[in-house]
This record gives C-alpha cells, structure tokens and sequence, in this order.
C-alpha cells in the first residue's frame, strides 16, 4: 500500500513538474513575443510622432502566430482619428499581384495561355512590328511605352475620359526596348492586362477581382478604389510638401485600374499571403509560374515573378510589392523560408519609406541576417565610368566611384540621389540594400552593368571615359 502511494505521489509530482515546465516555456515565449512587439512599436511610432508620416495600419504574423495587427496615428489630422484596427488604404501596386492571379485563375480555366499574344485579345493594338505575349506584359518585359512616366499623363489624368483614351495615349509611342530584351517597371501593361480580364471573363475587372479574390480569401474590407464612394474605416491620405503635410493629390482610379486601384487593410492582406502563399488560391503549376524569377531573351534571370518582386531582403529571400499612389504607400513582404508576413501601409507619400519599416520589423523577428557580402580583391578602379542606357520613364545613368576600399553607386539621372556604398558578393557582382549590380566584361574589360532593383532589370553600357 504504501510503494502504491508512494508511486501515486512520483507521478503527480511529475505531472506537476511537466504542467509547470510548459507553463514556463509559455510564459517565456509570451514574453519574447510582448518584446518582439514593443520593438515593432518603437518602430512605427518614431516616424509618427515626429510628424514625417500621419497614420500607419501594421501586420506582423509569423506562422500561426499574430505578434502585431493595429493602427498608429491618425487616419484623419484635421479631425484628430486615431487610426483604426481595420483602417483601409489605397494599395497601389499592390494592385498588381492581384492582377497577376486573377489572369492565371483564367489560365487554369482555360480561357486563356500566357503564351497568347496580347493582340488574340486586342487585336487592334499597334505593335509596330512586336510580338507581346501575356506572360511579357506580367513580368514587365513588353517594351510597351509606360502610361504614367508620359508628361502629358499629368494633365490627362484629370480629365473623365473614355478608357481607350488612355491606350490612345501610350499605344502609339514607339516601344521602349524590343519584348523580352530588357526590364522596366510598367503600368502600361497592367492596364492592358485588366482590359484582357474583362474581355476574357465577360466581367469588369472590379467585379471579377471581388468575385474571384476577394470573397474566397475573405477579403471584407477590400474593394476597388473610388474617388467619390464612402467607406467605412477608409484612412485619409496626406503628401508631404517641403517636409510638412497636406491634403493628397487628386487621384481618379480610372486610370490606375488594375495597375494600382485596390484598397485594402493590413488584416486582409496578411489573409492573401495565407491564401497566396499556402496553395489554397492558385494551383501549384500557376504558383510556380507566378513566384519563378522572368527570363529575358538571352537567359538573363531577373528579380521579378508575375505581379511581384523576388528582391532579397537583407539576405533573405522575399515574395514581396510595394505600391505608392497620392496620399499613401506600402509594403506586403512574405518571408516563405519563415512562414512570416509583414504588411506596412502608410496614408502619407513622403519622406517616410514602408520598406525600410518593414526591413526594420523584420530584424526585430527574426534577428539580423547574416552578411553574405566578402571583401574585394584586386584593383576597384577597374570598375569605375559612367554607365547609361534604357530607364523608366527616362535615359539611366549611374556613376561608379571608389571611396577607400569600396565602390560608390550614385544614379545621376535622380536629383540629390544619395551615395550608395557597393558591397561585393563574388562574380563581378555588388550590391545595397534590394539593388544588385553585375558588371559584364568583353575582353577581359568591363564593358556594361546590368542594374536589377526587383523591380526592373536595365543593362547600362560603359561610356568612353573622355565623354561626360
């Protein structure tokens, strides 16, 4: 009887031992996690209080796991709104992804290939010789004359006007590159690629993208962007001007449409990396062709999938887009290697960047990623010139320095474009931040750089170095 009671007593002392061991680990992650969520905090609220940004909505979530989800700041100065858990923002380019799923949702339906030509669609589109297949206008490598980087786009955005207007517009412009040459950043082709969704599906594209997206992840704060219509915890947009704060520019979502014309909020966004990211939206072939780096005609591969950038950040590899339109911008980064979702939208354009927020919150979870960067050696002057060809919008230049034992990095077509130490990462190849350059050589020679931001890939040719 008493080995029984005695047996009895080891037992509960170790049942009690184990309940009081898990009890201690939870106690100990909630914690990290209440620390990890202070540092988040620290973050946000910096540039908030110091008045560089007016309100911010943030989602940080890693596996099941929810370490922040609210607003910063206000949603409206001149009526003192705290911004709201569920406030909703004009995602810009985020838009874009979007886009990209719902062509392959008509993919998989059969309505469409992305080898099609985008004329078996618009058939009275001006090629000028060119072959654009639907895969070209995804991944940025049509060539076609980008809408927004048109000086008359400026006036022309403030008018209501038919939509072919606006394809009149661009679509006679001689393209900037033949198709699959080069890479730039281009709404142009998302434009054509939300008239192709409305064609093929029998719906306008706002419809189709609430249909399709929107109500299967459970997106019920997301909607097509209005410049008029009301809606509920719809934060309110500021520019910044001389470094203080105004009412946004006048923006008419006919235009941006589906390059740039959805809003949503940061639940609802960490909802579409779920869905996205875990097979549940798109097949498995279709999420391959959306997430695999675009190849241009020589083999080259870039830093950009089918509606989003593949760019590392700090050594990481991301699945991530930003958008910036009047009033607002942000910032949806997934981190598949970590299971981790992080969303940064701002309701201020200015001098506060949601990357850098988001790059910050990241290394608050997941700690600084280790420096793949190696020290260069041999003669950096080798590098040195200046190096100009195609750009977004207008010609790129950059100019290559040494500074000690590195190479410096200035864009010269940028005004006051900040000096860009290069770290060195093997092959020729430097980098900062997102940006990587690959030098080429002929001969033995540096000849031309291929500059990839994630978000366009331009090849730059040396200049003679008796030319300015």
């Amino acid at each position: 009887m008493r080995q029984y009671k005695k047996a009895q007593i080891m037992k509960q002392t170790r049942l009690l031992l184990g309940t009081a061991f898990w009890l201690l680990v939870a106690i100990i992650q909630a914690s990290g996690q209440e620390s990890i969520a202070v540092k988040i905090d620290a973050i946000v609220e910096a540039p908030v209080k110091a008045g560089r940004v007016a309100g911010a909505s943030v989602a940080v979530v890693k596996g099941n796991e929810t370490i922040v989800t609210k607003g910063y700041g206000f949603a409206d100065l001149e009526l003192d709104v705290p911004t709201p858990p569920q406030a909703t923002y004009e995602i810009g380019s985020i838009t874009k992804q979007f886009t990209a799923a719902a062509i392959l949702l008509l993919a998989e339906q059969g309505k469409l290939s992305l080898a099609d030509e985008m004329t078996k669609f618009l058939p009275d589109y001006p090629m000028q010789g060119n072959h654009v297949t639907i895969r070209q206008l995804l991944n940025h490598t049509s060539g076609i004359k980008g809408y927004t980087e048109l000086p008359e786009f400026r006036d022309f955005q403030m008018l209501k006007r038919p939509r072919e207007e606006l394809v009149k517009l661009f679509s006679g412009r001689p393209f900037d590159f033949k198709p699959g040459e080069e890479q730039i950043y281009n709404n142009s082709a998302f434009f054509l690629l939300g008239l192709i969704i409305e064609k093929v599906s029998g719906k306008p594209y706002a419809e189709f993208i609430q249909e399709q997206l929107f109500d299967r992840v459970g997106m019920k704060d997301s909607y097509y962007c209005s410049e008029r219509a009301i809606h509920k915890n719809h934060a309110h947009g500021y520019d910044s001007n001389q470094n203080v704060l105004v009412l946004k520019g006048y923006v008419d979502h006919t235009w941006l449409y589906a390059a740039g014309s959805l809003c949503s909020s940061t639940p609802d966004l960490v909802a579409w990396n779920k869905a996205l990211h875990s097979g549940k939206l798109l097949k498995p072939e279709s999420y391959r062709e959306m997430t695999s780096p675009a190849l241009l005609n020589d083999g080259t591969m870039v830093r950009y999938g089918m509606g989003i950038s593949l760019a590392d950040t700090n050594g990481r590899h991301t699945i991530s887009h930003a958008g910036a339109i009047n009033g607002f911008l942000s910032e949806s980064d997934y981190y598949p290697n970590d299971d981790l979702v992080i969303v940064v939208l701002l309701n201020t354009r200015g001098p506060v960047s949601p990357k850098e927020l988001a790059r910050e919150i990241a290394d608050a979870v997941l700690g600084k990623a280790p420096d793949r960067s190696r020290p260069f050696v041999g003669d950096l002057t080798q590098f040195t010139g200046d190096f100009t060809g195609k750009g977004r919008g207008r010609p790129a230049t950059v100019h290559i320095g040494v500074s000690g034992d590195q190479i410096t990095f200035t864009n010269t077509e940028i005004p006051r474009a900040p000096l860009e130490t290069l770290k060195y990462f093997g092959n020729d190849t430097f980098g900062f931040k997102d940006t990587i350059v690959i030098f080429q050589r002929e001969n033995g020679k540096i000849s031309k750089l291929h500059l990839d931001t994630g978000y366009g890939h331009n090849i730059l040719l040396r200049q003679p170095t008796n030319e300015k």
